[in-house]
C-alpha cells in the first residue's frame, strides 16, 4: 500500500489515485536511471509517461472545475486552469519528496514533516550512564547525580525555483507535464541532498583525532583502525551496531590486512565494487550526487568513510515545512506571453543527536 501524505490527501479530495500512480512512475524512473530497488508496477516506461501526462491533465481539469470540450486557447486564459496546473504539480512534488529523501539519506537522517510556519524542536537526551560507586554499609548516600535533557530546534528556510512556461504549450501537450514535474522533484531533491551532505560533512570534520584512544577520526584505512572505530561507535551508542557508509569508490578501499586475498569473477566485490560485510560489520554505499552549481563536481567526498549506528539516534534532522507553494504570473503579463512560475519549498536541516559517529579519511 502506497503511503499518501496528509496534505496530499486533503488536496486530492478523495481521489488519490493520480498521486499514487505518479509515485509509481517516479519509482520506475529511479530504478531505470539510478538502479534503485524501489517498488513499481511492471510496464513500458514510455507508455507510462504518456498515460501519466494524460492523467495529470484530467486532474487539472477536475480541480479547475472545467468540463466539456474547450480549445487550448480558451483554457490557457482561464485563471482557474492556471492555478490548477501548478497546484497539481505541487501536490505531486509533496507526494514523493519525503519518502525519497528517506530512501537516499535515511541511514543517517531523520526526515520530519510539519505544517506551514512550523519550526521543529528535538530533545537531546544525555547518553551518559549513572556512575556506580563502592560504599560502606554505614553510608546513607553516594554522590547525587541528575540527568538533564537538552533541546535544539530547526527552522526551515524557503527555497525557490522560478521557471518560464507558456501555458498554451503545456495544455496543448507540446510540453510533457509528467516530465516537467519529474525534473522539478529531482531539482528540489538534489538541493536537499546537498544541504544534508553539507551538514553531515561539517560535523564529521570536527570530530576529535587525538589522543589515539579517544579519537573518532582517523586518516588512512587500516583494518585495525577501522574495526577499533566501529567497536567504539557501537559501544558508546549503547550497543547499536556500527556500519561503514561511503561512496562505492571509498568502500572499495575496505579490504583485509595483507595481500593474501583473492576474488573470483562472481564475488560480491567484483559485482558491486566493494565488500558488503567486513570484519563483522555491514557496508552501505551512498549514492553520490552531482553538484550542479559546480560543473562536473560531486557532492560527496569519495575519500571519506563514515562509521555510524543507524538504529541509534540519527545524526542529521531534515525538516520539511508544509506544502509546496506556486506563484504564477498572469497570462498577458509578459510581452512574449510566457508565464513565470516560482515553486517555493521550505526545509531546514541540522546535526542534532546524542549518538556518536566516526570518520575515516582515505589517504
Amino acid at each position: 500500500m502506497i503511503k499518501v501524505p496528509y496534505n496530499v490527501i486533503n488536496f486530492a479530495q478523495g481521489n488519490t489515485e493520480p498521486y499514487e500512480l505518479f509515485k509509481d512512475y517516479y519509482n520506475h524512473y529511479q530504478a531505470i536511471h539510478f538502479g534503485k530497488k524501489l517498488p513499481y508496477r511492471e510496464g513500458d516506461f514510455a507508455d507510462k509517461t504518456r498515460a501519466m501526462d494524460k492523467l495529470l491533465r484530467a486532474e487539472i481539469a477536475r480541480h479547475a472545475n472545467v468540463s466539456g470540450e474547450f480549445s487550448t486557447e480558451v483554457l490557457a486564459v482561464n485563471p482557474m486552469v492556471s492555478w490548477a496546473v501548478f497546484a497539481v504539480v505541487n501536490a505531486m512534488i509533496d507526494m514523493v519528496l519525503p519518502d525519497h529523501m528517506i530512501d537516499s539519506t535515511g541511514i543517517y537522517t531523520d526526515v520530519r514533516t510539519g505544517g506551514f510556519g512550523d519550526s521543529f524542536a528535538f530533545e537531546v537526551k544525555p547518553r551518559d550512564l549513572f556512575i556506580v560507586t563502592k560504599a560502606g554499609r554505614g553510608k546513607r548516600n553516594a554522590e547525587i547525580q541528575m540527568n538533564f535533557t537538552g533541546q535544539a530546534t530547526v527552522t526551515p528556510t524557503e527555497h525557490d525555483i522560478t521557471v518560464g512556461v507558456t501555458l498554451y504549450e503545456v495544455l496543448s501537450g507540446k510540453i510533457n507535464l509528467a516530465e516537467f514535474v519529474m525534473k522539478a522533484v529531482m531539482a528540489i531533491e538534489s538541493e536537499m541532498l546537498l544541504d544534508v551532505y553539507t551538514a553531515l560533512n561539517g560535523a564529521m570534520t570536527n570530530l576529535p583525532s587525538t589522543p589515539v584512544d579517544e579519537r573518532l577520526q582517523v586518516t588512512g584505512w587500516t583494518q585495525d583502525d577501522g574495526t577499533d572505530l566501529a567497536e567504539k561507535v557501537t559501544a558508546w551508542n549503547g550497543g547499536s551496531k556500527a556500519v561503514f557508509v561511503g561512496t562505492s569508490s571509498a568502500l572499495a578501499k575496505i579490504l583485509p590486512a595483507g595481500n593474501n586475498y583473492r576474488f573470483d569473477i562472481d564475488s560480491d566485490f567484483v559485482r558491486r565494487g566493494y565488500l558488503t560485510t567486513a570484519f563483522g560489520y555491514d557496508l552501505f554505499a551512498m549514492r553520490n550526487v552531482a553538484d550542479h552549481k559546480n560543473p562536473f563536481k560531486m557532492v560527496m567526498d569519495g575519500k571519506r568513510i563514515y562509521v555510524l549506528s543507524p538504529s541509534s539516534d540519527k545524526l542529521v534532522k531534515l525538516c520539511l515545512e508544509g506544502s509546496t507553494i506556486a506563484i504564477t504570473s498572469g497570462v498577458y503579463e509578459n510581452a512574449n506571453l510566457h508565464q513565470t512560475t516560482t515553486l517555493k519549498k521550505s526545509w531546514g536541516c541540522g546535526v542534532i543527536t546524542n549518538s556518536i559517529a566516526g570518520m575515516i579519511t582515505l589517504s
